[in-house]
């Protein structure tokens, strides 16, 4: 759908899982919409269908019913606008940098162009100089680099981010974000984050949605108009990390009553 500005709308999605017979419902008409260039950061409690939203998305899962669009398009399966990282950063290990972000290039792109794109994302993930590295000789922050690359290699138009960094000790993680938040103004890209870092949500995102309930929905959202994120600014917002944190514990507490 051509001027269309949202690049993903999801209506009224449901999943449902079957195990030995009996119905698990795990989504529940769920609608939340995305617009291009936005950075959107889902939370809630552990196991409440934040990574299996994500699966849905790029359709390593089948929905139950409802409707996902991208850029204006239904998916009915896996697309080139939409690319997903996940917590591990899932390398091919007998490759190098190079051959593992050459590997998701078509084919049809010309050998020189293909060089020319291989470099420049490398260097903008900061790795020029371990481009011969294997994974193993990379650190685990490095490694996520190069997952990062190698998504960006496709030219989505959707980011997905399943707990990027959820794996990485505490500085790393901090530097990572940190990353993140300077690459994302560079390259304008739409991202879609799920995240059990509160802190997280709040210093990368534009809008911060809360996925709760059993089966689980939309049940919370707010914006954040700060354009200057720096780690100050973070640390004096301790009263939306409270206001999230209470929103989440609320919901529980009616599941469970």
């Amino acid at each position: 759908m051509a001027g269309n500005e949202n690049i993903l709308e999801i209506h009224q999605l449901y999943k449902n899982f079957y195990i030995r017979g009996q119905k698990f419902e795990v989504l529940a008409g769920v609608d939340l919409t995305v617009k291009k260039g936005e950075m959107v950061a889902i939370v809630g409690a552990s196991g409440c269908g934040k990574s299996t939203l994500l699966k849905l998305i790029t359709t390593l899962e089948s929905i139950s019913s409802g409707e996902i669009l991208l850029d204006g398009e239904p998916v009915n399966g896996p697309s080139p606008k939409c690319s997903m990282i996940f917590q591990e950063a899932r390398l091919f290990p007998w490759l190098s940098v190079r051959q593992n972000i050459e590997f998701v290039i078509s084919d049809a792109v010309p050998k020189a162009e293909k060089k020319e794109m291989v470099e420049y994302y490398i260097n903008l993930v900061g790795l020029s100089e371990f481009t011969d590295a294997v994974p193993n000789q990379l650190s685990g922050g490095m490694q996520q680099r190069v997952s990062i690359a190698r998504a960006l290699a496709t030219r989505p138009q959707l980011l997905l981010l399943d707990e990027p960094f959820g794996a990485l000790d505490v500085i790393t993680r901090g530097e990572m974000q940190d990353w993140l938040l300077s690459m994302r103004e560079r390259l304008n890209r739409t991202v879609l984050l799920v995240t059990h870092d509160m802190d997280e949500a709040i210093y990368l995102s534009d809008r911060i949605l809360i996925l709760n309930g059993s089966p689980a929905r939309i049940t919370w959202e707010t914006a954040i108009s700060e354009k200057n994120r720096t780690r100050s600014w973070l640390y004096s917002q301790g009263a939306l990390r409270q206001t999230i944190y209470e929103k989440i514990v609320e919901n529980h507490r009616e599941e469970i009553h």
